[in-house]
């Protein structure tokens, strides 16, 4: 097999919030989307980050395996992970010889041939439904709903459990109707296991500034997490 070298932002050897039990999280470099409230602005340029293969870093992750055991494993995230399925691929290949569980996390933004190959050694997929409508997707994402959903069909149709995410942002999708319509988006796949409701935060604008981008969200107050548990609780899977 030929040499596969991909760029990763960074690691984080203990994650708790992406997927069951503890993970390995892996922060892979670039980003097509610019979603107004992305808070690893720093994960965008594809030219970014540390070079390495993935039986180098499998090699890392091997180490920390006493910690994460079997209730656990290792998250790929980003970035976004589909925009290198050659290395995200072969790594998860990799992991799965050692018998390591694999999540990815994902806004379906990437080519669907590549992205099925990457889902065959794929455990559990962690999908950001970020809106509800083609509309609000282009303004607030540069991206496209259509093509996130061919994405989750394929993950439907290969059988992978799936959980959706989806930032709930004050004023922008906190309200029920957008909710419920996210809610009713998601329960469309047989293989929904989860819908997590993730509170906007702010603690990205340090980030922006360093960057000297402005910060499309700024002024927004953090979403208050006992209100999101209200707005949610009929929402939940």
């Amino acid at each position: 097999m030929e040499n596969i070298s991909g760029r990763i932002h960074s690691v984080q050897s203990l994650g708790a919030v992406d997927g069951p039990g503890l993970r390995f999280v892996v922060f892979m470099q670039g980003c097509p989307l610019r979603c107004a409230y992305c808070h690893n602005p720093d994960t965008w340029n594809f030219a970014g980050g540390e070079e390495t293969d993935p039986s180098a870093l499998v090699k890392r992750i091997l180490r920390f395996r006493p910690y994460f055991g079997e209730e656990g494993g290792v998250t790929v995230t980003g970035g976004e992970p589909l925009q290198q399925p050659e290395f995200v691929g072969e790594l998860f290949r990799l992991l799965h010889e050692e018998g390591i569980h694999t999540a990815l996390d994902t806004s379906g933004a990437g080519d669907l041939k590549k992205a099925e190959k990457v889902l065959q050694n794929t455990d559990l997929v962690l999908a950001d439904l970020k809106f509800s409508t083609e509309e609000e997707y282009r303004q607030y994402c540069k991206g496209s709903l259509a093509s996130t959903e061919a994405f989750l069909r394929q993950v439907e149709k290969q059988k992978i459990p799936l959980w959706i995410r989806h930032v709930v942002v004050p004023g922008l999708t906190d309200i029920p109707e957008k909710l419920e319509a996210i809610y009713k988006t998601a329960k469309k796949y047989t293989n929904l296991q989860k819908i997590e409701w993730l509170p906007f935060h702010t603690m990205c604008l340090e980030k922006y500034e360093q960057m000297g981008i402005p910060f499309p969200l700024k002024g927004t107050e953090p979403m208050d997490k006992e209100r999101l548990k209200k707005l949610t609780e009929a929402y939940v899977v």
